[in-house]
């Protein structure tokens, strides 16, 4: 039973509009799906969701960063992800646990069993089914948020990580390809240096497999 997708990678990747695809996709499959995103699934998500990713002239430290995130996921997966679940319906979350454990564990330098334990208080112990890692060269997702932002549609300010530099998204990708290696039941990795198409062509062929639908 699969009942719990999510999507991980670095900045630019494409997660969002590869979980608008697959919705789209399984909702014309006649299933039922809840799409959501960490931080801002929830009410106080949303609050959080602009301390944690807006630059501003105030920093906050790596400790509060963390806990942030982690107060986020603790009322995400109380109020939006395990109820939806209980009910049957297919939640998609752009980004959870593993982001954490690659963005503050690699990225920030706090140690990676700790950030276990205390992902695990935070998401109740609630594991994906299955996680796709979008993966791209640094520099091309880089560029892309870049693009992203100068076009009107898409406008949005530069956030925390963006504004980090080269080594800093080099640490929290290799974070993720050594998060994939050490589950390889759950985690399915994707070359998103491919076109928008490709790659849901890809997600499609694993969400179709597991979940049994006509191909």
């Amino acid at each position: 039973m699969v009942g719990f997708i999510t999507f991980e990678g670095g900045d630019g990747s494409g997660k969002s509009t590869q979980i608008r695809l697959l919705e789209k996709h399984l909702v014309m499959r006649d299933k039922t799906c809840l799409t959501t995103r960490e931080p801002g699934g929830t009410s106080l998500g949303r609050l959080l969701r602009q301390i944690l990713l807006e630059t501003g002239k105030r920093p906050i430290s790596a400790s509060t960063e963390l806990f942030l995130y982690l107060a986020d996921r603790a009322q995400h997966v109380h109020e939006v992800i395990a109820p939806a679940i209980r009910k049957g319906t297919i939640v998609l979350s752009d980004r959870y646990i593993d982001s954490t454990v690659a963005y503050q564990g690699y990225g920030r330098g706090f140690d990676l069993q700790l950030l276990l334990s205390l992902n695990r208080i935070a998401s109740e112990g609630l594991t994906p089914d299955i996680t796709f890692l979008l993966d791209c060269p640094v520099q091309l997702g880089l560029s892309r948020t870049v693009h992203r932002g100068s076009n009107p549609s898409t406008s949005k300010s530069n956030d925390r990580f963006e504004s980090e530099n080269l080594e800093f998204h080099e640490k929290v990708r290799n974070g993720f390809l050594d998060l994939a290696a050490a589950e390889p039941e759950r985690f399915y990795i994707i070359d998103a240096s491919r076109s928008e198409q490709e790659v849901f062509a890809a997600v499609k062929e694993i969400v179709d497999r597991r979940l049994d639908l006509p191909r």
